[in-house]
Parts: C-alpha cells; sequence; structure tokens
C-alpha cells in the first residue's frame, strides 16, 4: 500500500519542478530552434528565454510569472493500493496543489467563473483537475503534473471525411496563424492534435497530445508519425517564430493522437503547450521507492489499445519485464 503522506511530499516536490525546471526534451528542443532561427525579435526571444530558464533553476524561482492552471494525471498499475483510497488521493493532491501556491510561489490563477471568487491557492471547484489512466500490471501510481497556460491556445472544429487531410492541414495552419497573430499562445511551444472521438475526448486527446508526449516522440502508427514529422515541417513555414514574431520556428514539435469516432465526422482540436512546457513526473512504489523523472510515458500500447480485450503482443511484453 502507499502511504498518503509519501504521495503529499511526492507531489509537493513535482509542483516546484514543474514551476522551476524545464524538461530536458524541450529544452534541447528550444536549443535547436534558437540555432537555426534568424528572426531578430525571434532569436532575442528564444536568448532571453534560455537565459531565464537557467536563472530561475538557480534561484529556485517560478521559470515564468504567469504559472499557468496547475492540474495532474494519474496512472495506476492495475493491482495499486493507496491508503485511504482515492479520495484520500484526491485530498492530497489538493493539498500540495494548495502549498506548493504558497511555497513555490505560484500565482493563484484559479477563481469562480461568475463572481471572481479566489481562494489564493490555486484550489476551487473543480480545481485542479485529475485526470486519470490504468495500466494492466504494476502496484505503483504515476503521478504526473501539468501547469498550462489556462486561456487560449486551444482551437475546436468538426470536420467531415470528406475534408480528408487536406482539410486537417487548413485548420491546423488556421489554428497556429491565430495562436501567432492575436497572441493566443507562445511560442515556439509543442503543438497537440485531436483527431476524432466525441467532442469532449477530442479536445481530451489534443490537449495530452501537447502535454503528455516529450519532443521527439512519435505515435506508434507510422502513417500519422510520418504527419507529425510532416506538419511540425508545415507549421515551422509560416514565417512566424517566438511569440508570433516573424521566424521559422513556430512549433518545436507536433503530436497527434487519435480516437475512434462517429461515421459521419471528424473531429479535431489543436493544443498549443506553453513556451515555458512545464511537466514534472514520478512513480511511487509500496515499499517507499520515488523515481523522479519527465517522460509522462502516457500513451503506452494499452492507452492506444484497439481491442475489445487487452491482449499485449510479444515486444509490449518483453518491454515490460525488463
Amino acid at each position: 500500500m502507499i502511504p498518503i503522506d509519501l504521495i503529499q511530499k511526492t507531489a509537493e516536490t513535482l509542483m516546484a519542478k514543474a514551476a522551476i525546471e524545464i524538461p530536458e526534451d524541450y529544452l534541447d528542443g528550444l536549443k535547436a530552434a534558437s540555432e537555426t532561427e534568424d528572426g531578430d525579435l525571434s532569436s532575442f526571444v528564444l536568448k532571453a528565454m534560455l537565459d531565464n530558464y537557467e536563472a530561475a533553476k538557480e534561484d529556485r524561482r517560478a521559470m515564468c510569472g504567469d504559472t499557468g492552471v496547475p492540474r495532474w494525471f494519474v496512472k495506476m498499475g492495475n493491482e495499486a493500493r493507496i491508503e485511504g483510497g482515492p479520495v484520500a488521493l484526491e485530498a492530497a493532491l489538493r493539498r500540495a496543489t494548495a502549498k506548493a501556491t504558497s511555497d513555490v510561489p505560484l500565482r493563484p490563477n484559479r477563481v469562480h467563473p461568475l463572481w471572481r471568487t479566489d481562494h489564493n491557492n490555486n484550489v476551487g471547484i473543480g480545481a485542479p483537475e485529475i485526470e486519470y489512466g490504468f495500466e494492466p500490471e504494476g502496484e505503483w501510481i504515476d503521478l504526473i503534473t501539468v501547469h498550462k497556460g489556462g486561456l487560449f491556445g486551444t482551437d475546436y472544429r468538426m470536420l467531415f471525411p470528406s475534408d480528408g487531410i487536406q482539410g486537417i492541414k487548413r485548420f491546423y495552419l488556421d489554428s497556429l496563424m491565430a495562436f501567432g497573430k492575436r497572441g493566443l499562445a507562445c511560442q515556439p511551444a509543442i503543438i497537440g492534435i485531436g483527431l476524432g472521438g466525441s467532442k469532449d475526448t477530442c479536445m481530451v486527446l489534443g490537449k495530452r497530445a501537447s502535454v503528455l508526449r516529450t519532443v521527439g516522440s512519435r505515435n506508434s502508427d507510422p502513417r500519422i508519425a510520418a504527419m507529425e514529422d510532416e506538419f511540425k515541417e508545415l507549421g515551422n513555414s509560416i514565417g512566424m517564430g517566438a511569440m508570433g514574431f516573424v521566424g521559422k520556428n513556430m512549433v518545436i514539435d507536433c503530436n497527434i493522437e487519435v480516437g475512434y469516432c462517429h461515421t459521419g465526422g471528424m473531429q479535431m482540436s489543436v493544443h498549443a503547450f506553453c513556451l515555458s512546457s512545464r511537466r514534472a513526473v514520478a512513480r511511487l512504489f509500496p515499499d517507499g521507492r520515488v523515481e523522479h523523472r519527465t517522460d509522462p510515458d502516457w500513451f503506452t500500447p494499452y492507452q492506444r489499445r484497439e481491442t475489445v480485450e487487452w491482449q499485449p503482443d510479444a515486444a509490449f511484453t518483453q518491454e515490460a519485464q525488463a
């Protein structure tokens, strides 16, 4: 059984790491962009951000004044047991969020939509969001925190099968142009695209594609992986760079996730993660071990399963045993 105090202590650590330390995969992508960028203002922004990340880590202060809206993703092995159960888990994550808001500190961004009530701790009705995933084996739980901007940088459109790949490209470019020209997102960013599902699951797929996949990862479907490469190049061909200035590095990477949808439609969502791609991950074990990492490893073969019953292939079984 995983102790609840270990969960809260780890969650507090993760909140600070996400706010302060840029994941290496995104940092490497940003450095590569800065080396090829030739737009004057875009180059200036990229250099300033890289300097800022170093200063944040050295001073142990949040890397951005707007620390976004903290949210949690929890993945559990099938045999995982938590002291006090899932209600205790959620209470611990809410306590950790409130404590981190004052200790890191984080900007208290969460308010009531009508009365603007602000408890100054990023906790309220439905906040922070806690989403769940499960895996066939294991006694561990993964805690993943993501600090994503909570205003813009997201769009949705109902497409139709006849729109095809060209329709997907058109909406993708429309979204990027709007993000850049209207200041709706902080670029360069990891772009997530959700295709299919119902409207709500399409939005979830796109957001998870942007915040739960690392730079350089590719979808296990080789045809979708090829689209990801193409869309990264396409997004960087529109003449926009950092923060919408003239440049050629608007997209650090493009990740696509799909879900089966109604036969008459082809839902699509586009999401831009922040220029400060803030995420942190830890795996907790019943014996008290905690393993920190920056790759959420969310989209496993089980998460993308298509069959009625789960029957892992040999390659997955060998990987799990290793």
